[in-house]
This record gives structure tokens, sequence and C-alpha cells, in this order.
């Protein structure tokens, strides 16, 4: 049963076959890598989009019971450890990349509220949402997907943990600590308010992302149909012990949500690279991409952005090469 709700719902195989069959109708050999290379790209773009329509939807509702506000109110009840772990849970029910999670972590930084806290939070909300979860099952099955959530969460807590340690609050902009707090009333929402937030954030989440839907998915047919698999394997596979390194050198340029990383990691995979180096991959593209340094360099100086892209890139290298070693566990 389980295997089913992976492949069928989860996976959606069934519109694969349908896809293929639609295209042969046409007289398209889907053998052929120009055949291979639609129904790759019909299939995913497809499966993707109605992932992405339900669980931004539910997730959203969800974040409706989570406005900063009273995400500002929890965090400030914990200390320590706690409070680190609490960030990084909180993390995973906010907005799908670094970009739009940077002026949540703004907030909570000018409220007051402890730095290494704040970056737990900052880590986990890109790399770990829920989202993330059922859309890595899809693909590449359910331990996978809860081991990677999981070591996600590590990466979050241990990552703020250390920047709390390190004492640099003075490697914060001026502007945003002696930006006065500003409490504000607390409104409930009805269902009603919240059924329609969560189709309001659905709506306007996937005018955002599907640009880099589609760009993902074109990469990943090309990579799938059209690069020699040998190649793969050379610079990502087995042969390659720096290939971990690889794929964080060629994440960090680029910009994506987990939706857009997801069929460049399914391509890379079939290819024969490593599953250790294609997470790898998807944590450097939604952790560390270049747009999102940017904008948290506008919020924090340049010692504190060091010490932060260290420690993510130390963690997602270090995930990436555990991956590699665990790999014939996951997906024998």
């Amino acid at each position: 049963m389980w295997t089913f709700f992976q492949n069928e719902v989860l996976g959606m195989k069934w519109l694969d076959r349908l896809v293929g069959r639609i295209l042969e109708s046409f007289g398209l050999d889907t053998a052929t890598r120009l055949g291979g290379s639609l129904r790759f790209f019909c299939y995913d773009v497809i499966k993707i989009f109605v992932l992405l329509s339900v669980l931004i939807f539910l997730i959203s509702y969800i974040q409706s019971y989570f406005p900063p506000e009273r995400s500002k109110r929890i965090l400030g009840r914990f200390h320590g450890l706690g409070a680190n772990c609490i960030a990084a849970l909180l993390g995973t029910v906010t907005p799908f990349c670094s970009c739009s999670s940077i002026p949540l972590f703004i907030g909570f930084t000018s409220a007051g509220l402890p730095l290494g806290v704040t970056f737990s939070f900052l880590i986990s909300s890109p790399m770990v949402d829920l989202g993330s979860l059922i859309l890595l099952m899809s693909i590449f099955g359910g331990r996978v997907a809860i081991v990677y959530v999981l070591l996600g969460l590590v990466i979050a807590v241990i990552g703020g943990s250390v920047i709390e340690r390190l004492h640099l609050e003075e490697s914060v902009e001026d502007f945003i600590r002696s930006a006065p707090a500003i409490e504000t009333a607390l409104d409930v929402p009805d269902q009603r308010e919240r059924l329609e937030y969560a189709l309001e954030q659905l709506l306007s989440t996937v005018r955002k992302v599907a640009p880099y839907i589609f760009l993902g998915v074109g990469i990943g047919a090309f990579i799938h149909n059209w690069i020699p698999e040998d190649l793969i394997v050379r610079l990502l596979g087995s042969g390659n012990p720096l290939g971990v390194f690889v794929a964080v050198l060629v994440g960090i340029p680029m910009y994506a949500d987990i939706f857009g990383c997801i069929p460049i990691a399914e391509a890379l995979l079939s290819k024969g690279a490593l599953l250790g180096v294609v997470l790898a991959f998807m944590m450097a593209v939604t952790t560390l991409s270049l747009p999102s340094m940017v904008m948290l360099r506008k919020a924090v100086k340049p010692k504190l952005l060091g010490v932060f892209f260290g420690i993510c890139t130390a963690g997602i290298i270090l995930v990436g090469y555990c991956f590699n070693l665990i790999q014939p566990l996951l997906l024998g």
C-alpha cells in the first residue's frame, strides 16, 4: 500500500504513463531524445504544479495560525537550545525561498529575539519546509525525505547555537538593532479568512515560482535525455570524491526554491549522480543562493554573513557525504 501511495499518489506515475500515451498518439516516439525530453517536461511540470498547489494551500492554512507576531511570542517563551529547536520547527511552516524568509528574520531580530534563534529560523525556512518533505517523498521515497528534513533541522539548530555562542550581535546592521519594538494586537482570523489567506498565498506563490519550475524542469529534461550518463557519473558519481563540493559550488550562484530544484536533482540521480551530491546541490541552491546572500548583507555585516555562510556550507557538505555513505540503506 505504501509503494502504491508513493508511486501513484505522490509520484503520480499514472500521469507519466498518460503523458506518454498522449505524445505517442501524436506520432512522437518517447524513446528518442526529443520525445523523452517532452515527456519528462510535461509530466514533471504538471505533477509539480498539482503538488505545489495542494501543498501551498495546506501549508498556508497552517501558517495562518503562526503570523509573525504570534511566532515572535512563541519564540520569546523559550531559551537556549530549546529556543533554537522551536525556531527551526517554525521555519518549516514559512515561505519556500530564502529571500522570502529574510524579511521575517529581520522582523524577529529587530523585535529583540536572540540572534542565534533567528538564524535557526532563517536556515530551516528555505531548506526544510513541509512542502519539501512531501515532494521529496514523491521522488526519492519516505526514508530519504525524512532523513533530509531531520538533517536540515540539525544544521539549523547547530548553526543558530554556534552563532549565539559567538556573540555577534554587533554584526547586525544598526538600523535593525535600533528599531523600536512595536506590539500589535493579535487578530484571530475565522475559518473563512484562513481559507481566503491560503488561496491568496497559493496564487501569489504559484506566480512567483512558476518561472523557476519551468526552468528547473527544462534543465532536468535536458540532463535526463541529452547529457551522457558517463559524464554525470565521472563528475558527480562515486568515482569523484569531490562531487559534493562540485554540487555546492554549482548550486550557490543559482536561485530557486525546492520546487525548481527537484526536477534537476531527479534527473541527476537517474543519470548516476550520488544521492548526497544531488541533495547537497538542493540545499546549496535553497539556502546559499547568491540573491539571498545579497539581501542578507543588507541586514548583517560581512563578519556575521561570513560565519552564516561558512556554517551552512560546512553543514551541507557534511550532510552530502553522510547521504553518500548511507545511500544503499535509503535506496536499497
